[in-house]
């Protein structure tokens, strides 16, 4: 988007920011401790529909009317349309209170016209009265009329005087009291005041009528440089569901988060990136996401590692589970192997991706290559072996990285890929495989910022919500953080299932009981039913969960703070994978318990 003409404050615009669709605003003062970006021209911008505020690069604005339809047409959801319908009613109480400026200013100049003539008429009754009474001193004096006539008006400055009051209607050609409010102009000028605090949306927020129509929350953000502040003033209220809101906190460690609301609920129409995409790994993971970018129009090229296919729950969709353990195989292959890459991604490739050879030739072709692998070795093999993305990265070339890995690891190939020009971005996801199926995934991301907002539309297509949180290696603890948590929740499920079976009790009932409880959710009723009918077919590998305990728990020892929960179910976890359940889901740690 550019900006095609002068835009100015108070002016209605679409404002384009990061992945977000563009969407209606207004150009309004920013609060005074809000600091300009740097660099480019920006102009505050308040969205409609929503409470949010940014700055806004002059080339990412348009001018409300001449877009309208352009707009309007490209974005068919609800909520935008909502945002569309808060411009059109802004726009009728605008036109409503100036067509009452217009009745109180022609009110005003009617008022002063009957004044006038009741003035004059006034003047005039007196001027004959006084006539009169001149005429009558004229008469009965002696002395000539030329010189008493010279005296009334060349006798000082008193004659002139009482001569201008004499003439003047504000004396005695007032208007009656019953006229007073309609020429007064004190109520059309506060009028006029108040109609330009609302136009400006001064800070803080004013009470019109014309603002409180939407949401009463007031969310401000800035966006700078990684590594800067972000600026954070959200009152304490309950916020309405809105369109592309974005959710800033500052932590105490000083990193910065960017929370994005659900793309898809918002705009089903995601407007695809024009950069070439390239995705390495089609696993559990990988195979969904890839599925959404092309559905939701990007140009995608894939590789896949592995010969092994695995048909996803969906159906129709083969993918490989890059689920080899630290000592199998390395990431790159001779031909034959490539051969059956092609057999791999055939599927893709029906569906609209093309077909990458090596990881460095996806690299060297695509504008943007994300990867997801199971462990640190295959996302070490995967940038530095053989015909890896390391010797394909140019500069400009984007890379992220979205596999599960520890912060050591991210850091070094965060390196190794900026060494020669690249750009890096780690975003590891949380969910497993029908979230990623169903483009409902969450996405952790950190590093080069510009790249997670050239990511925009990539991250609407694969998850429903995306954070950013700061310098490289904070998405990767996070996601440890994330997994440690759901990992040892899981292991206590089923050693509560398992306690009612040996006690007596019923395992569904301690279900029902749990799902009408605080610990209802759809993770725990998805586990418990698994266990109760026995099936373990992996939506998340019950080895991948062991991995990250034990990444947990090593990045408690680096910062010498105790773990004692996530060991306990790291030891299940391993009982579990000794019992031959490595490559069945995380719910298959229920069977460590029973044998």
């Amino acid at each position: 988007m550019a900006a095609t003409v002068s835009l100015r404050q108070g002016d209605l615009v679409w404002g384009k920011l990061g992945r977000y669709p563009p969407w209606p605003g207004k150009i309004v003062n920013p609060p005074k401790d809000l600091k300009k970006p740097r660099g480019k021209k920006c102009l505050f911008v308040k969205f409609f529909g929503t409470e949010d505020h940014a700055w806004i690069k002059v080339e990412q604005l348009k001018p409300y009317h001449p877009h309208k339809e352009e707009m309007i047409k490209a974005n068919k959801g609800k909520r935008f349309q909502q945002a569309v319908d808060a411009v059109e009613e802004y726009l009728k109480k605008v036109k409503a209170k100036q067509e009452q400026n217009s009745s109180d200013d022609k009110g005003k100049k009617e008022g002063k016209k009957e004044g006038k003539k009741e003035g004059k008429k006034e003047g005039k009754k007196e001027g004959k009265k006084e006539g009169k009474k001149e005429g009558k001193k004229e008469g009965k004096s002696k002395k000539p009329a030329g010189e008493k006539k010279r005296k009334a008006s060349d006798s000082g400055p008193g004659s002139a005087i009482k001569k201008s009051r004499e003439q003047s209607p504000r004396k005695r050609g007032r208007p009656p009291k019953e006229e007073k409010g309609t020429i007064s102009p004190q109520p059309s000028s506060l009028k006029k005041l108040a109609m330009k605090t609302v136009s400006r949306f001064s800070w803080p927020p004013p009470t019109s009528e014309e603002d409180s129509a939407g949401d009463s929350s007031w969310l401000l953000h800035g966006h700078r440089t990684l590594g800067t502040e972000m600026v954070l003033k959200k009152p304490s209220v309950t916020y309405q569901a809105i369109s592309k809101r974005l959710k800033v906190s500052e932590e105490d460690t000083g990193s910065t988060s960017i929370q994005a609301a659900d793309s898809t609920a918002i705009n089903g129409n995601i407007t695809p990136t024009d950069k070439k995409i390239g995705f390495l790994g089609l696993g559990l993971m990988g195979s969904g996401i890839v599925s959404n970018l092309l559905k939701k129009g990007h140009t995608v090229t894939v590789w896949n590692r592995t010969a092994e296919k695995v048909q996803n729950t969906s159906g129709g969709i083969y993918s490989e589970v890059w689920d080899q353990d630290e000592n199998n195989k390395p990431a790159m292959a001779d031909n034959r192997e490539h051969m059956h890459d092609d057999q791999q991604c055939d599927l893709f490739v029906q569906e609209g991706a093309h077909l990458g050879r090596t990881p460095a030739e996806v690299v060297s072709t695509c504008d943007i290559t994300f990867a997801c692998v199971a462990d640190p070795k295959a996302a070490k093999d995967l940038v530095l072996g053989p015909s890896g993305v390391l010797q394909g990265i140019r500069p400009g070339k984007c890379y992220v990285d979205m596999s599960t890995v520890d912060p050591e690891t991210v850091a070094e190939l965060a390196q190794v890929i900026v060494s020669r020009g690249g750009r890096f971005l780690e975003a590891p996801v949380a969910g497993n495989q029908q979230l990623s199926n169903d483009g409902m995934l969450i996405i952790l991301a950190a590093g080069d910022q510009g790249v997670y907002e050239d990511c925009s539309s990539c991250f609407q297509a694969m998850g429903k919500t995306s954070f950013f949180l700061g310098e490289v290696g904070n998405a990767a603890r996070m996601m440890l953080i994330i997994n440690m948590v759901q990992g040892s929740f899981m292991a206590t499920i089923a050693e509560g299932m398992t306690l009612a079976q040996v006690t007596g009790q019923s395992q569904q009932t301690l279900l029902d009981i749990l799902i009408q409880s605080q610990l209802s959710s759809i993770f725990l009723d998805q586990k418990c039913q698994n266990i109760l009918q026995g099936n373990f077919k992996p939506d998340f590998y019950l080895k991948y969960i062991q991995k990250d305990l034990r990444l947990a728990i090593a990045l408690g020892d680096s910062v010498n703070h105790p773990t004692p929960m996530a060991a306990a179910a790291n030891e299940v976890y391993k009982r579990a994978k000794a019992l031959d359940q490595s490559d069945n889901d995380m719910s298959a740690v229920y069977r460590a318990y029973i044998h």
